[in-house]
């Protein structure tokens, strides 16, 4: 009799647990289906655009290269590719170098000053980017705050219309987007580890330059990425801070497009300049693993 008992639940809980697994199933394909939405919205507003641009730069205005061969032969957009690639790389550097100091001291503030420190990074993102821009406009121009400090002292500079200009406004516009993932990263290491190089006799240098920086690698190669992927493509600011004869990628995109009308050359720019920062993020992403890998082994050899 007990022996039936325990049978006949035996099968009551298989039948509930089939049940159960049925309705899972079924909620799955629904949630599936509520994706759709998103992905018609992906396939129509970005994906297609991007196919068309591709498609128009290897068939117009025959199936071929020949775009991308003039483009490589074009000693002018040699240089500009090259000013923007120089240009990205002292905007990545100069945010990191001011960055990292500010990130690292939000790991070791109390509560209250580093929300404080948190609230002074997110302020940027709530005023307009034109606003900024503008103001840069200002400070940057003849009579400016930074031509009448360097009169003081007898030199004649006016950043306005120059690449510098563009490169200094650049920096503080991308500071957030560093100091983000380098705070989040720098939170995330284990401050008992130093303690410990500094119990078996390291100083705090080398304990910064063996331990602490390798781990902190990932977090500067996340945050250098995203600082490099907007810069190289950023128009705003150097649209309006820069001057023609030094442009960046981005205006002879915007100009191919707006006055030579030459829609399969910007579309070979713009794939160039994809390529080239997919290029950019594999190569970053791969040091910051293989950094983390080494400072892993360092710790765990020390």
């Amino acid at each position: 009799m007990t022996n039936d008992i325990d049978h006949s639940r035996g099968r009551e809980g298989a039948g509930g647990t089939e049940k159960f697994r049925s309705r899972v199933k079924r909620m799955t394909e629904a949630n599936k289906l509520l994706l759709l939405p998103a992905i018609a919205v992906i396939i129509c507003f970005f994906l297609y655009p991007i196919l068309t641009i591709v498609w128009d730069s290897f068939t117009d205005p025959k199936p071929g290269f020949q775009n991308y061969v003039k483009l490589l032969n074009d000693n002018v957009t040699i240089e500009v590719l090259w000013r923007t690639l120089v240009t990205t790389v002292f905007v990545t550097l100069g945010t990191l170098i001011l960055a990292y100091p500010y990130a690292y001291a939000m790991t070791l503030v109390s509560g209250g000053a580093r929300r404080v420190m948190m609230l002074v990074v997110l302020v940027p993102f709530w005023t307009s980017l034109m606003a900024r821009t503008f103001s840069w406009y200002v400070i940057e121009q003849r009579g400016g705050v930074i031509a009448e400090f360097f009169s003081f002292f007898g030199l004649d500079v006016v950043l306005l219309g120059s690449i510098a200009g563009v490169a200094v406004a650049m920096i503080q516009v991308m500071l957030p987007f560093m100091v983000l993932p380098l705070y989040s990263g720098l939170s995330g290491i284990d401050l008992r580890l130093l303690d410990a190089a500094k119990t078996l006799g390291a100083n705090r240098f080398r304990t910064f330059r063996d331990i602490y920086l390798p781990l902190s690698v990932p977090a500067m190669a996340s945050g250098a990425s995203l600082v490099f992927i907007i810069t190289l493509g950023f128009y705003v600011t150097p649209a309006l801070l820069g001057s023609p004869r030094e442009a960046m990628l981005s205006q002879i995109i915007a100009m191919r497009v707006n006055d030579l009308l030459d829609f399969a050359g910007a579309g070979a720019l713009g794939l160039l300049l994809f390529v080239l920062t997919l290029a950019v993020v594999v190569l970053l992403s791969r040091m910051g693993n293989l950094t983390s890998v080494s400072g892993a082994k360092v710790v765990t050899h020390d």
